[in-house]
């Protein structure tokens, strides 16, 4: 079900009193707001939660309404998500939502209450990097590519036929999803087959685009991580069957430092597990498709992988 939020925030900013506002429209929509806040941001219930609060219900929002203004985001997220039930046969609630975030991730995925929730944050989507928001500049034509992502994990996630990690991490909490706890107990090849196969969801919902923009690399970084494949394939290969926060954020997460990225005195690029991911799942997806690679374990991923290796 496609979820539009976008009515609710520009009341809270066209209101008289916008933090209080915030506060009211955070209230009306916890379960959702909580659990993206918890994953995606800081604990709502933490010292600075009024401060992001604050900045985001005054900040100027004149670059998202002149985008608003001539692109029909509705629409754009309603045909992907149509495209995605279709593509990976969906067999599970899901809801699609448009909101306005605050300035974090430009895309995500959910797990709440045993729903899974694909989510974009528009702020991130008006052509214009805005420092005010922390908004990227990304062109809105890109939101059906963000969102093809986002729910083919809410499909591994929450699938009755799926027989990944993740669902299992996601049913041992009661139906929730946490970044930070799949992180610490989710296999490394679990958590990069899982953004490989979200990385050809997009290309395959929505083609066309530069080969980086799938990975969320710009094309500097697409460079570095092709020239050094090989490298990253030897240097993961060891840590593949490991599980830690640590090894999530060395190579899938953004924003670390060199230090925190170097392995045997090589430094990873940023995000490089998803270039490797995609790599792992490409033979599963050429032959068993998107529907049934989305729904497999990453040892049956890996299985086809090596089969069609040794017939090479």
């Amino acid at each position: 079900m496609l979820i539009n939020l976008l009515p609710d925030f520009f009341a809270v900013h066209n209101s008289s009193d916008r933090v209080a506002a915030y506060h009211r429209y955070f209230e009306s929509h916890r379960p959702l707001l909580e659990a993206y806040w918890h994953n995606y941001v800081l604990d709502p219930a933490g010292p600075h939660f009024q401060e992001v609060v604050r900045a985001t219900a005054l900040a100027s929002r004149v670059d998202l309404r002149t985008m608003l203004e001539r692109i029909d985001v509705v629409t754009l997220a309603r045909n992907a998500e149509e495209q995605c039930r279709a593509l990976l046969e969906v067999d599970t609630d899901i809801d699609v939502v448009l909101m306005v975030g605050v300035g974090a991730a430009n895309a995500g995925e959910l797990v709440v209450d045993g729903k899974g929730v694909a989510f974009v944050c528009l702020e991130h989507f008006t052509s214009v990097t805005n420092a005010e928001t922390q908004g990227l500049g990304l062109e809105p034509e890109l939101i059906p590519m963000w969102l093809a992502h986002e729910i083919a994990h809410t499909v591994r996630y929450t699938s009755p036929t799926s027989r990944s990690e993740m669902k299992k991490l996601v049913d041992e909490t009661g139906g929730y999803y946490s970044y930070w706890e799949t992180g610490r107990r989710a296999s490394l090849r679990e958590l990069m087959v899982n953004e490989g196969i979200s990385v050809h969801a997009s290309r395959a919902i929505s083609p066309g685009h530069a080969a980086w923009e799938y990975f969320g690399y710009d094309r500097k970084d697409y460079t570095r991580v092709r020239e050094v494949e090989p490298l990253l394939a030897k240097v993961m290969a060891s840590d593949l069957d490991r599980s830690g926060l640590g090894l999530r954020l060395r190579y899938l997460s953004g924003g670390m430092t060199d230090e925190a990225r170097t392995v045997d005195r090589h430094t990873i690029p940023e995000r490089s597990g998803y270039f490797v991911g995609a790599k792992m799942v490409e033979n599963a997806v050429r032959s068993r498709g998107l529907s049934w690679t989305v729904r497999a374990s990453a040892h049956e991923i890996v299985t086809l992988a090596d089969s069609a290796s040794a017939s090479a």
